[in-house]
């Protein structure tokens, strides 16, 4: 990919990414921004292929579903992050943990119940429930905006970029349920 095409695609990330944290932050589950925590970008890294291989499969007949069920992975993620990531952070191929004790297609359901020990049926879980099937619409709107030709590379880059910023968004706000937040802090250095 040119460095045109990367700036284009960094530039939609940013684009989505402030479109979704005011979006979330409207709904209460977010406080204006994303958290940022390194250690789970960099595991987005090695989990985005095992998830781009369900996700490309959903994406023609459940869009919605290939994109929002990485907000779901982020969520999950950040819920071990917070509580065992030393039993899981070296597992080679995390994404199955997620994926593999019911499938992708209930992955959000595994993740409500196992990871974040919500009833399916609970208010909670019918918010989350709500919030990513509002996100991924207005994604998807955006996506059609950018006129990309289904099956060709630019879809491809375009749905990987997608569930990049979904994930984050699932890390962000799960660790905004756990009270995570951050505040202005003054230090005063040595003259």
């Amino acid at each position: 990919m040119d460095n045109k095409n990367v700036e284009f695609y960094k530039q939609y990330e940013e684009r989505l990414t402030n479109v979704l944290v005011e979006l979330c932050t409207s709904k209460g589950f977010l406080a204006g921004q994303l958290y940022m925590i390194d250690e789970l970008d960099e595991k987005w890294n090695e989990l985005a292929p095992h998830y781009m291989v369900d996700a490309v499969a959903e994406v023609n007949d459940y869009p919605a579903v290939a994109i929002a069920w990485s907000a779901y992975l982020g969520m999950g993620v950040a819920a071990i992050w917070d509580t065992v990531w030393s039993e899981y952070s070296d597992i080679e191929n995390l994404y199955d943990t997620f994926r593999a004790p019911r499938g992708f297609d209930e992955m959000d359901e595994y993740v409500i119940e196992e990871m974040l020990s919500l009833e399916l049926d609970s208010t909670m879980a019918k918010s989350i429930e709500e919030l990513f099937r509002s996100c991924s619409s207005l994604a998807i709107s955006m996506i059609r905006k950018e006129e990309c030709e289904p099956q060709t590379s630019a879809a491809f880059y375009m749905l990987a970029s997608t569930v990049k910023v979904f994930f984050k968004i699932g890390v962000a706000i799960e660790l905004k349920l756990l009270g995570y937040k951050y505040e202005k802090v003054e230090v005063e250095l040595p003259s």
